[in-house]
């Protein structure tokens, strides 16, 4: 499993969190959304997924991925 920690512009509320969180689900990857650093934290496999999938499927819900 690989993590990163990706910096999110736009979130605001438990809506933005589940939003976020629930398509990195669809994905196959787990984030834990931080409102307060506006930050992400994913695991994924990254023999599964990249990093440019993962962040595509932040930004189809509406946020900034900085």
């Amino acid at each position: 499993m690989q993590n990163v920690t990706l910096k999110v512009e736009g979130m605001s509320c438990g809506h933005c969190v589940n939003s976020v969180e629930g398509a990195l689900k669809n994905l196959g990857a787990t984030g834990k959304v931080d409102l307060a650093a506006h930050s992400v934290d994913v695991s994924f496999d990254a023999a599964k997924l990249s990093l440019e999938q993962i962040k595509a499927a932040i930004v189809d819900q509406g946020y900034d991925v900085v």
